[in-house]
């Protein structure tokens, strides 16, 4: 259950995706200078409109919180992402379907009020950076029944819809198609336990965004932003889901994503029942691992994608969630929060999950105990990805003297 490091070909500034992704931008670029489809426009006026469609200006709800990082990151698409074809309609996608997923929210919400009154009892955080066994522990912790998880294509579409889960099958073989890289580096399946990153990005929140597209401006508003609204809003949509779904009201979500680092402050304050699992590995791990992919995110979205500066883009950010991440637990020793390392799992995960329900007060049934070794046994290993520090210009002694 361990990532290779094994040597790669450097990253090249401008180097090709896969046949298959750059296929499809010479077939996307043939059709619009041939009249066959709508080029699409970074434009946020644009963009509401074709999500509204005959619906009024209203249909969106009375917040316009959200209004202020959409326009700064359609901006950033427009201005500085550099997107080819294929990358242009990948964001016009994502981006019309958090206008449409709010529009339904709406919706839903003013016919069934009885959604946002629902209970978020103590749920159980995995705190820790992208890339440092967040995912794996996340999915252990998930072969337990008495917690509830996101699945995979709930996060892609937190608001009930019809064929959501198809649509979600469709855009993981799309991703398979496209970015093998990425399918193998995090390997998904519909209803695998997933994080919440589609979550964020109901309220343009960046934790998804930018992870794809090279956006500073936007990727810098939130990092200094209120990110009151933001968490109210998760909390709304985990409400909806538990709804959608009938969960029991006293049954505690397992969450996690790497944004919550960065926010921890209001993360406990949404949350101020949470009890925090706090995750970490090698810094010069964690950096690499994240950059390449980013890399690997990046190249098929914009054919001009400059690896040295997403190594120092990774580490900063790593760093910055780090370090507000420690500020915030140390102002919160009320919070119930217990450490493990990367490295403690991978040599004995088993005694890490004791370790893990004693602090929960929970017993670790038997039965449960199975359910873990099978995952653990099943699990598609990331043994295919392959990077090095220095792909992204970075070096061990570098990483570590910024830390």
């Amino acid at each position: 259950m361990t990532a290779s490091h094994a040597e790669s070909p450097l990253p090249q500034h401008g180097s090709a995706p896969s046949r298959t992704a750059s296929f499809a931008c010479r077939g996307l670029e043939a059709s619009w200078r041939a009249k066959l489809l709508p080029r699409p426009e970074m434009n946020a006026a644009l963009f509401e409109a074709v999500a509204r469609r005959d619906l009024p200006a209203g249909a969106f709800g009375a917040c316009d919180a959200w209004r202020e990082p959409f326009g700064i990151l359609v901006q950033g698409l427009r201005d500085d992402a550099r997107l080819n074809p294929l990358g242009l309609s990948m964001a016009h996608g994502q981006i019309v379907d958090a206008l449409k997923a709010r529009i339904r929210a709406q919706a839903l919400w003013r016919a069934h009020p009885e959604i946002l009154d629902r209970q978020v009892v103590a749920p159980v955080i995995i705190l820790g950076p992208m890339r440092s066994g967040t995912t794996r522990l996340q999915r252990l912790l998930a072969c337990d029944p008495r917690f509830a998880h996101t699945r995979m294509f709930e996060s892609l579409a937190p608001i009930p819809a019809r064929g959501r889960a198809l649509k979600a099958r469709a855009s993981l073989a799309a991703l398979k198609l496209f970015n093998p890289a990425v399918a193998a580096i995090h390997p998904m399946r519909p209803n695998d336990p997933e994080e919440e990153f589609g979550l964020f990005s109901f309220s343009f929140g960046s934790a998804q965004f930018e992870a794809q597209w090279r956006v500073p401006g936007f990727t810098s508003w939130w990092e200094s932003a209120d990110t009151r609204m933001l968490y109210r809003e998760f909390r709304s949509l985990l409400q909806t889901i538990a709804w959608s779904r009938g969960e029991p009201a006293d049954r505690p979500w397992l969450l996690k994503a790497p944004q919550f680092m960065q926010d921890l402050d209001t993360v406990l304050d949404v949350f101020p029942d949470a009890r925090l699992i706090c995750l970490d590995r090698d810094l010069d791990r964690i950096v690499g691992s994240a950059s390449s992919l980013v890399w690997h995110q990046m190249r098929i979205q914009s054919d001009f994608v400059d690896p040295a500066w997403i190594g120092r883009e990774w580490l900063r950010k790593t760093l910055l969630r780090k370090r507000r991440a420690a500020k915030a637990r140390a102002a919160r020793p009320d919070v119930p929060q217990i450490d493990v390392s990367y490295a403690a799992i991978d040599q004995d995960w088993r005694a890490e999950i004791r370790r893990i329900y004693d602090f929960l007060g929970l017993e670790l049934t038997s039965d449960i105990a199975r359910r873990m070794a099978a995952y653990v046994t099943n699990a598609r290993s990331h043994l295919g990805h392959a990077y090095t520090l220095e792909q992204f210009g970075l070096t061990r002694e570098t990483v570590l003297a910024d830390a």
